[in-house]
């Protein structure tokens, strides 16, 4: 679907993807995420109190052998380093000592597109065993049944993964040698190893073109998940995709009721990737309209737009995939 143009969505398809949601999630709750470990994060409706209880910690520091164009590890700039001399264990005994209740397990990837988390398998174990934390991991592209079922028996509590419906976007954004069937072999390995699964889909993930992000959603509704995220292409500075226009908002309205109407049960959250300003206001108040189940760093307002929806707001300083 290259360069896919959609006109505005009727108000008649929001209203019948929020009442779908209204169906499946009587509860009416919507979940409000602020990880103090990304970045602080105050309006008049939300206020950070424990700014330590989620962090990312990158396993390879700043470093990442594949040079996508969206990203060129400024993605891994806001994580927590490993401490490679204390390891990731005793890292994280020191972190929960200070108020850390969960971590997300991340960081650059090797050359075949997987984040090197088996090195520090065990420790995994133990930060899950003896700490006592809630533990996310950000595989990477992972092909290896075993690499799934290790992580399972270390008890993680889940695992994340952007998925691609592009071989276009694989080959010239992640110039990674690989295919769409990679990435349906990563989630079919981890759904067969009971792993709680909470993929991430980019809209505009192709220099601001929708590019694979259908073929992706339907790559996902093929197997048993736990929550799907979405996010937005952000155009960031000293990447190649600085100065790209971010996709247009109408067709990210229809992304939004699409899923929703695709996926009528799965819990659906707007991640902390997305452009600020009045796009932001937008697409914010269109992921509620639209039926979301939550999202990260609500713009201001949204927190009362979503309770003048008949919505009851839940505040969480969590990360929306560990913490939903």
């Amino acid at each position: 679907m290259v360069g896919r143009t959609i006109e505005s969505a009727p108000p008649s398809a929001f209203e019948e993807a929020f009442a779908l949601r209204r169906t499946h999630f009587p509860d009416d709750r919507i979940t409000f995420f602020a990880p103090g470990g990304i970045k602080q994060y105050e309006t008049e409706e939300f206020r950070q109190e424990t700014p330590l209880a989620y962090l990312p910690i990158s396993l390879t520091g700043s470093g990442c052998a594949l040079d996508c164009d969206h990203c060129n590890k400024r993605i891994l700039e806001p994580m927590v380093p490993l401490d490679r001399r204390r390891g990731l264990f005793d890292m994280c005994k020191a972190l929960a000592e200070r108020g850390t209740r969960a971590i997300l397990v991340s960081g650059g990837s090797k050359k075949n597109g997987e984040v090197p988390f088996m090195n520090h398998i065990d420790d995994i174990r133990r930060v899950k065993d003896e700490l006592g934390m809630r533990v996310m991991v950000h595989t990477g592209l992972m092909t290896d049944a075993a690499h799934a079922r290790a992580l399972k028996e270390a008890g993680v509590d889940g695992v994340a993964l952007d998925i691609i419906g592009s071989n276009d976007t694989i080959r010239e954004v992640y110039h990674l040698d690989a295919t769409t069937e990679d990435y349906e072999r990563s989630l079919e390995v981890m759904a067969n190893a009971g792993l709680s699964l909470r993929p991430h889909i980019i809209l505009g993930h192709h220099y601001g073109e929708f590019r694979g992000e259908y073929e992706a959603l339907e790559m996902i509704a093929r197997y048993p998940h736990h929550a799907l995220i979405v996010v937005i292409l952000v155009p960031l500075h000293g990447t190649k995709m600085c100065g790209v226009t971010p996709p247009l908002v109408e067709d990210v309205e229809a992304f939004f009721i699409h899923s929703r109407m695709r996926l009528p049960r799965t819990l659906i959250m707007l991640g902390c990737a997305r452009p600020l300003g009045d796009y932001k206001q937008i697409v914010d108040r269109k992921a509620v309209d639209a039926g979301y189940n939550g999202m990260a760093f609500p713009a201001e307002g949204v927190v009362q737009y979503a309770r003048d929806r008949g919505l009851r707001p839940v505040f969480v300083e969590d990360a929306c995939s560990c913490g939903c």
